[in-house]
């Protein structure tokens, strides 16, 4: 049986996916709200779980190795885009994604917690909103600002002022019964795709069109981003968790 993978289309999840084609892992394309129920459904083996999801799924899955996504400082992608600054968002309509939990979570606790301002309501982006959220590839595209809102936050840095930790958006989780030696090849696969796909930018020529990027600009992108976790990693999980359970 093939082995398949969630496969998240965010440019700081590719090097995860760079040597599993040729290796026979299939991928299953998806956002990241997406994966735990299809994790759920038996319909992927494998994937980078949003953080406030892979709770969920134990004692199912497990985390493999200690694989993550994880900014140091500036996450680069997620944003909140303000009309006032955020000080002065109390009573606000703030727009959300549906489509990266774990950033929505970050935001939530930074507003409740860090800020200690209560916006009116969450809505979704094709509402009326004061101040707006985005994450991904589409925080990527907005990175130099949004026309109309004149402060901008990256969430990232906001966390890593605030706690001194980097912030772990996702862990990568497997079946618990996987085959050994699936696991192991999943494994293998990540750490080389990982290491070959973080050395070709050096040698990357191209832009990046789609997300209005130089090579500098990707290498630099993805040089803010951990892929295995250290103990700061694993203080930052535990701390993000406790915060959580206070809102």
């Amino acid at each position: 049986m093939p082995i398949n993978v969630a496969r998240v289309p965010y440019l700081n999840t590719e090097p995860f996916y760079f040597d599993m084609e040729r290796r026979g892992i299939q991928f299953r394309d998806m956002t990241p709200n997406l994966i735990a129920a299809a994790a759920e459904k038996g319909e992927i083996d494998a994937g980078p779980v949003p953080l406030v999801d892979y709770p969920r799924l134990e004692p199912d899955f497990r985390p493999l190795s200690g694989f993550c996504i994880a900014s140091v400082g500036r996450a680069g992608s997620s944003f909140l885009y303000s009309e006032q600054p955020v000080e002065s968002l109390a009573g606000a309509r703030v727009g959300i994604p549906s489509e990266d939990p774990t950033s929505v979570g970050l935001l939530k606790v930074l507003f409740s917690l860090k800020y200690q301002v209560q916006p009116l309501a969450y809505v979704g982006l094709e509402d009326p909103y004061d101040a707006f959220m985005l994450s991904g590839n589409q925080g990527l595209r907005r990175r130099r600002g949004a026309r109309g809102y004149p402060n901008k936050y990256d969430l990232g840095e906001e966390w890593q002022q605030w706690t001194g930790l980097p912030f772990v958006f996702a862990r990568w989780m497997v079946r618990t019964d996987m085959d050994p030696k699936d696991t192991a090849l999943l494994e293998d696969a990540l750490f080389v795709g990982q290491e070959d796909w973080v050395d070709g930018l050096y040698r990357m020529t191209g832009s990046r069109d789609d997300l209005l990027m130089q090579p500098r600009d990707v290498l630099e992108y993805i040089q803010g981003y951990r892929y295995f976790m250290g103990v700061p990693e694993e203080r930052a999980i535990t701390l993000f968790r406790q915060y959580l359970d206070q809102l």
